[in-house]
């Protein structure tokens, strides 16, 4: 098992398809992918031969791919050896994406741990395998879960929105949660709580406040819906409006991870103010998805639709208001500030038009390798316009009234828009546009095929789906897609061909592998053999039947 997992990770680590041998047929990337540059925060102990979910989509490029899959393949994931396998009830909706430690000791006995976190303020630790509940904690602290502020787009309450972060070297889960106290003010606090019992770690928790320039942070006025960041002992939030109800920015505010200090603020829309949506925002959506950060630390983001300065200073936007931009923060000398960024040159008709580019999120690629030999480092982003951007990181394209200056647009890839994260494994960019069919694109030579490779056969209704991918290294690669729909439908499709369905969890019969209603912004989680899909009352775990 060791050596498998070695020759696995060495075929990950090398994404030269030639060096691993064998693979899905057409799931290479023609030699254009170098390493990775982003690992996860954590990882689990050496020699353990399991695998860690420490954050959403895996790793800080936010790719959807674990490469270290050993148990789940192409042969095995049919309905008639792999199905529903347990239920995990929590006290409320679970939004945020199920997280995952494996072989962690509890009470003196190693455990693989599934962390669920809810809207009615509360974090679980499951045993992944038994299903017993290891432990729970209430962030509630004598206060309420806050209401829907007037909004339905989180309901029946507000409590743990986004996505945690774990390292599993410092022993902490970091978790924003709100709350609504006797008196009627809101809470938005950062909690740092110990993996192995769920306890308070040290500074824990801390109330979120910030001011940048002349305008203040008001909790009660925001959520935390993208998934938390943690990279080189900074933690990152970013955050969004209710329902767009003004007034509104573009929060980012970073934390150390250790005293959990504020150690920088910003305010992506400043000059927000009015209404309408060209004059507010933007807020930072993307579905669920997070910031990433490259290994030089530097952070990307979609944001919203809203107010930009057409009006350059320096190339910039003379107001620092970034509506509808992929925009590059800049860490150094403990500040946040924007270093780059791109915003297409229809920004203000498409504001206007509640268009939001980050209505979904962004993805870092690999480092590729163009056609002239020229190392690439691209990011890929889309949302409600149903154009797929390929942003070079290091010359992001700032803004042109007359036209984009990007790598590489390509117009109409995505119809019905994006409100989804898309995934990387081996050469293949992989999205699930909203009312439509999931999509393959090939890259070559640091560019994405110009029409679908593949996709399925079948649509995925609003919002779409945030596909993630398994394989061990460059074999038995396996698309998850997750269907919101009554019931709602986990899916597995060969990742070389999307055509080809492995499974539906509505093809067992009597509805052995139903799991409830649907769920949006969902993303299946892959373990160590186990998928995890988050659902309305808990946690669905699929494997292979006994």
């Amino acid at each position: 098992m060791k050596q498998l997992l070695a020759n696995a990770l060495s075929c990950v680590l090398a994404l030269e398809l030639a060096a691993c041998g064998g693979g899905d047929s057409g799931s290479g990337s023609g030699g254009t992918a170098n390493p990775p540059s982003n690992p996860p925060p954590s990882s689990p102990p050496s020699g353990s031969g399991t695998y860690d979910v420490t954050t959403y989509k895996y790793d800080l490029n936010r790719s959807g791919w674990n490469p270290m899959e050993t148990v789940l393949t192409p042969a095995n994931v049919t309905s008639g050896t792999f199905g529903k396998i347990l239920m995990l009830a929590t006290d409320s909706r679970v939004d945020a994406a199920p997280l995952y430690l494996s072989q962690l000791a509890i009470g003196g006995t190693a455990h693989n741990v599934l962390y669920v976190a809810t809207e009615n303020d509360s974090v679980y630790a499951f045993d992944a395998d038994t299903g017993a509940t290891l432990w729970e904690v209430s962030l509630l602290n004598g206060e309420s879960p806050s209401d829907t502020r007037g909004c339905s787009q989180v309901t029946p309450r507000i409590g743990i929105t986004s996505t945690p972060v774990i390292d599993r070297t410092a022993g902490a889960i970091y978790v924003v949660a709100m709350t609504l106290d006797s008196s009627g003010n809101y809470h938005q606090r950062l909690h740092a709580l110990g993996i192995a019992g769920g306890a308070e770690l040290a500074n824990s928790p801390r109330d979120i406040t910030a001011s940048f320039g002349a305008t203040s942070f008001d909790p009660g006025q925001y959520e935390e819906r993208a998934a938390l960041l943690l990279s080189n002992g900074t933690i990152y939030t970013a955050w969004t409006s209710h329902c767009d109800n003004p007034p509104y920015g573009g929060w980012i505010i970073a934390f150390r991870q250790g005293s959990l200090a504020q150690t920088a603020a910003l305010n992506v829309a400043p000059g927000a103010s009015g209404s309408g949506y060209a004059s507010q925002g933007p807020a930072i959506w993307m579905s669920g998805g997070g910031p990433g950060a490259d290994a030089s630390g530097n952070i990307y983001l979609l944001t919203g639709n809203g107010r930009f300065e057409t009006t350059l200073s320096g190339g910039f936007p003379s107001g620092g208001d970034y509506g509808n931009s992929f925009v590059k923060l800049s860490p150094e000398g403990g500040t946040l500030a924007v270093a780059d960024y791109f915003t297409m040159s229809s920004e203000e008709s498409e504001s206007q038009n509640d268009q939001d580019l980050g209505s979904g999120g962004e993805m870092l690629l690999p480092d590729m390798t163009d056609a002239n030999g020229t190392t690439r480092h691209l990011v890929v982003g889309a949302g409600k316009d149903g154009n797929l951007y390929v942003v070079d990181r290091d010359s992001m394209g700032g803004f042109d009234p007359a036209a984009n200056h990007i790598w590489q647009e390509l117009d109409g890839a995505l119809p019905g828009g994006v409100w989804s994260t898309p995934a990387y494994a081996n050469g293949m960019v992989y999205y699930g546009p909203s009312g439509s069919a999931l999509r393959a694109f090939k890259v070559t030579g640091a560019r994405l095929s110009g029409a679908p490779g593949s996709q399925s056969s079948v649509s995925f209704p609003y919002p779409g789906s945030s596909p993630s991918v398994s394989s061990n290294g460059a074999m038995n690669g396996i698309v998850w897609a997750y269907r919101n729909s009554s019931p709602a439908t986990l899916y597995a499709y060969d990742a070389s061909d999307l055509s080809r369905e492995l499974y539906d969890s509505n093809q067992a019969a009597g509805g052995r592998d139903q799991f409830g209603g649907a769920n949006k912004f969902m993303t299946p989680v892959v373990a160590n053999g186990k998928v995890f899909i988050a659902t309305p009352n808990g946690v669905a775990v699929f494997g292979l039947l006994q």
